[in-house]
């Protein structure tokens, strides 16, 4: 008799711990796809942001194609007229650019492009994000 009560029990916490488990499973799994969601509404695209000249639109794109030489003096020539977020934007492409040649200018240039970019811009989540490859 006091065997099966045992038996009984084993199996009612066996069952109540694989709900619980079940349970704490389930709402991982929903709170990670609601972080998703928000990462994903949160995505900025670089060409939505403001401050490009539309007379620059195309040279930005070509220079884009010419990679990183391209990119850079795209930027030393008409960097000046492009202002922020969309300036912080095209750097930190060149700075994800330059990272594979020269190391030691794309964190720099990082430092700089962070130190002006304050947290409510736009482009705040992709220095965070990158954050930790360039310090």
């Amino acid at each position: 008799m006091t065997t099966k009560l045992i038996a009984l029990a084993v199996v009612a916490l066996m069952v109540f711990g694989s709900a619980k488990l079940f349970l704490y499973f389930e709402r991982v799994k929903n709170e990670r796809e609601t972080e998703q969601k928000q990462a994903a509404a949160a995505l900025v695209i670089g060409d939505q942001l403001e401050g490009l000249p539309q007379s620059l639109a195309s040279s930005l794109q070509a220079a884009q194609t010419q990679g990183t030489a391209g990119l850079g003096n795209w930027l030393k020539s008409f960097g000046h007229a492009v202002q922020d977020p969309r300036k912080a934007w095209i750097e930190l492409d060149y700075i994800v650019m330059l990272a594979r040649e020269n190391p030691a200018e794309a964190r720099k240039l990082f430092a700089e492009v962070k130190q002006r970019t304050p947290p409510s811009s736009p482009v705040w989540p992709r220095i965070k994000q990158l954050q930790a490859t360039f310090e």
